[in-house]
This record gives C-alpha cells, sequence and structure tokens, in this order.
C-alpha cells in the first residue's frame, strides 16, 4: 500500500530534525576560532565546548531510544526538540566558557532522545519493505546534508557574528515544532508503556557509555593524561559489564540482550562506527590541510567539502533503485569500496594540489555516504519488532556518534605524535599524511566486515529450497 500523503509528511519533519541535529554540529566547528577569540577560551576549554556536545550524545543514546519506546516516541520528540531549542538560543546568549559547555551538554542529552525517537517514527509511520527503505534512505541523505551544508552556512552565519550559528538552530527549531505538533502522531493501536523502566539499567549504561567516549576523547590528548584515559575506559568496560549482568536478570530490562543474536544488526552497528570514524576523522585532517597548510577560508574550506555532499541527491534517487535491484549489503560493499579508495587517492596530497585533485576523493565520500549511510540504516532495524525500534535506532545511532567520536580522537593522537615537535608545512603535511592511513584502515575494516556478511547472505540463499511460483 502506497504511504500516504501524512505520512511523507511526517517524513519531512523528521528530515528536518536531523537536518538541523546535522547542520547544527557543523556550524559550531567552523566558528571555534570566531569564539574562542571573542571569549577569550583556552584550547581546553574550546575542546571541551565539542566534546561537551559528544558526552551527551554518546552518553544518552541508547536510554533516549528505549525511552521512546517506553515512554511514547511523539512525546519523547516534542519534549527534547523544546529542550533542544532552549538550550541552543542559551549557548547563543553565553558570554563565559562554562555557560557554552553546559548549553552544549544539555544540547547534547537533547539530540540523543530525539534522534532515536525521530528514527523510530518513520520505521513505525511506514511498512516495511520499499516505502519504508525509501523513506530511511531520504532520511540518511537529509542527515549526511546538513552537516555538509552546515560546514558552508557556518562559514556564511560566522561572518556576521558567531552568536548566529546558535540561534539560527533556535529558528529551525521553532519551525519543526510548530510543524511536528499537528503532523506527529504515535503509531496506531500502540500504547506506551511507561510501567516497568529499568532504572538501575539506564543508570549504569548511561554512566557506562559517557565514560567510554570520555576515554575516547581523551585519546586526543596522547602525551598526558593516560592515568585518566585509562581509569575511563576501565570503568565503562565495568560498567558495561554490571549493566550486562542487570539485565539478564531484569524483568523489564532496557535493553534485551536477545536482539544482539542477530548478526545483520551487530555488523551494520560495527560497521556504522567505521564509517564515521574514517568520515569524522578525514573531514577533520582536511580541514586543518586546508586552512593551516593552504590558508583557505572557512567558507572555502566549506565550499571545497561540499561534493562530499553529493549523496543528498543520490541517497533519495539512485540508492533505493541500487537498494532493491542489488539488495543492501551489495550496495554497502560497493559504497565502502568507494570511500576506501577516495582516502586512498588522498594518501598522496601535496602542498602544491589544485581542488582538482582533491574533487575525485570529495565525490567517492558523497557515493560511500549515499550507498552506505541510509542502507546500514534499513539493515540495523529491519525486521525488529515495533515496540523495539526505538532500541534499534538509539542502537545505530550510538554506533555513528561513537564511531565519529573515535575517528576525531585517533587520527588527532596519530597526527599529534607524527608531528612531535617538528614545525613547518612540510612536516605538517607528513603527520596528516600518517593519520590519514586512520580513516583508510577504517574504511576497510569496515569492507571486510561488509564481505562477510555477502558470504553469511549466501550461505542463507544456499539453504533456502527454492519455491515454484
Amino acid at each position: 500500500m502506497p504511504a500516504s500523503a501524512r505520512s511523507w509528511g511526517v517524513l519531512a519533519v523528521l528530515c528536518g530534525a536531523i537536518f538541523l541535529e546535522g547542520i547544527d554540529v557543523a556550524m559550531l566547528n567552523v566558528a571555534l576560532p570566531s569564539i574562542r577569540a571573542d571569549l577569550g577560551l583556552s584550547t581546553g576549554m574550546l575542546s571541551g565546548v565539542v566534546s561537551a556536545y559528544v558526552l551527551g550524545y554518546g552518553g544518552f543514546m541508547l536510554l533516549g531510544g528505549r525511552a521512546a519506546d517506553l515512554l511514547g516516541r511523539r512525546r519523547m520528540f516534542l519534549l527534547w526538540l523544546v529542550v533542544f531549542l532552549v538550550f541552543s538560543g542559551l549557548g547563543g546568549f553565553a558570554d563565559e566558557g562554562w555557560v557554552l559547555l553546559v548549553a552544549r551538554f544539555v544540547t547534547g542529552v537533547a539530540a540523543a532522545f530525539m534522534t532515536p525517537a525521530g528514527l523510530s517514527l518513520i520505521t513505525t509511520t511506514f511498512p516495511e519493505g520499499r516505502a519504508r527503505n525509501r523513506a530511511l534512505l531520504i532520511y540518511a541523505g537529509t542527515a549526511a546534508g546538513g552537516f555538509a551544508l552546515g560546514l558552508v552556512i557556518g562559514g556564511l552565519l560566522t561572518a556576521f557574528g558567531w552568536r548566529w550559528v546558535f540561534f539560527a538552530p533556535v529558528l529551525m527549531s521553532a519551525a519543526i515544532l510548530a510543524a511536528a505538533v499537528p503532523l506527529l502522531k504515535e503509531p496506531a493501536g500502540e500504547r506506551p508503556a511507561a510501567t516497568g523502566f529499568d532504572l538501575t539499567g539506564a543508570v549504569l549504561v548511561t554512566t557506562a557509555m559517557m565514560l567510554l567516549v570520555y576515554g575516547v576523547v581523551r585519546l586526543e590528548h596522547p602525551r598526558s593524561g593516560w592515568p585518566l584515559t585509562v581509569a575511563a575506559f576501565a570503568g565503562g568496560l565495568a560498567l558495561l559489564a554490571a549493566f550486562v549482568a542487570v539485565e539478564r536478570r531484569a524483568a523489564h530490562p532496557l535493553v534485551r540482550l536477545g536482539i544482539f543474536r542477530s548478526a545483520a544488526l551487530v555488523r551494520a552497528n560495527v560497521t556504522a562506527a567505521l564509517l564515521t570514524a574514517s568520515f569524522f576523522g578525514f573531514q577533520f585532517l582536511v580541514t586543518l590541510y586546508l586552512q593551516e597548510l593552504r590558508g583557505w577560508s572557512t567558507i572555502e574550506t566549506g565550499l571545497a567539502l561540499l561534493a562530499a555532499a553529493a549523496d543528498v541527491v543520490l541517497a533519495p534517487t539512485l540508492t533505493p533503485w541500487l537498494v532493491n535491484r542489488y539488495g543492501n549489503a551489495k550496495v554497502v560493499f560497493a559504497g565502502l569500496l568507494a570511500g576506501l579508495l577516495a582516502y586512498a587517492l588522498f594518501l598522496g596530497v601535496g602542498l602544491d594540489w589544485a581542488y582538482a585533485a582533491m574533487l575525485p576523493s570529495m565525490l567517492l565520500i558523497g557515493l560511500m555516504f549515499a550507498f552506505v549511510y541510509g542502507p546500514l540504516t534499513i539493515v540495523a532495524t529491519d525486521g525488529i519488532a515495533e515496540h523495539e525500534q526505538g532500541l534499534a535506532g538509539g542502537l545505530i545511532n550510538s554506533s555513528f556518534q561513537f564511531g565519529a567520536a573515535l575517528g576525531l580522537s585517533a587520527v588527532t593522537a596519530v597526527n599529534v605524535a607524527a608531528l612531535g615537535t617538528a614545525t613547518g608545512a612540510e612536516a605538517g603535511l607528513a603527520a596528516m599524511r600518517a593519520a590519514l592511513v586512520v580513516p583508510v584502515t577504517a574504511t576497510l575494516l569496515a569492507a571486510v566486515i561488509a564481505a562477510a556478511g555477502l558470504r553469511a547472505r549466501a550461505r542463507d540463499a544456499e539453504r533456502v529450497p527454492v519455491r515454484a511460483t
């Protein structure tokens, strides 16, 4: 049955929300130098502004996903969209670093509840099959497009004043809220069940995720603070072990551990983490290369990366046709090969490269996102019961977010270690080339996992007897 006009209206609202989340992060990244100059922030405080959002987002994502299932998807989406609006505005009025830290942390928490609620609203609004797949591919393309366009828009807004980087999301949030209230409904016949909430599990997994994300962020400082980094990882892993023990005995577990029996879901989540680790690490290195080694402006840098947003066009047009014809697994594998080629081509980057030499990598990265991001989301939510769609959405978004943090920290650590005490453009270029090995390796691992999934699907197909039609 074709989706109704209202269903596509719901999709438009939810695409607006995920676009808002992507553009919010990207615009802030571009504005950081201007914020530091205006408020006189230290490098540590400036890094903390970025890390605060990551901690809130990564730490609360699993809880946010399950809260959507238990407390109501529409309710969670609207409530946390309001919180997102309020604290984004708070960031715009900040005159001290600590206000920005609080604003970004709570904004990250709001995104952690809002994003899986939005994704599960899509998977419960559109029936499983072609309609849902197309909706998810449009949604995924919009998410990636938000980040790519945010780099350009952030540069333009920062030219008028960095505070507009916070005020623009307020205006967007208000418009999305006005459209969401009449359009969004809880799935027919489904009532949120707030009883039996696993409070102990919620506290354990949220604290564990925050410690693990903090440990990943600490990797950016390879020369100092190793005891704290090790303690964060050890504490996070210990709490995760305790969480698993609690969930095994809980009458109403926050996360049903049996969901991980799905090999496809596990592969999708690991691949998702490696995908964003490679892209965000690469984007960070290219930004340093263009601005610090080549002297390009923030607007020029954003425009250079804009070609990577080709997935905004490809994801809703070409990808659905390929998925219907060849299946998600083959499309994901092809996309990862495109990404691997993109990063490998950039290994030979030089200080005198024209943009034409960089363009093939940018276009191939757009192809990778178009072929991988959306289909992974489909695989991660396909076949999952409706009452656990929020959990599945929380898992895949946690993987995307954790991978992004890991990729940024890994390339920073390698770049700093390779640079050492050397100075100059040539030393910076050599260090960047060394750090580029991180996205290449991450994408190679993701391609290996995708190939294993293809082999598993082939074996399963051989076991299923062919039926006459």
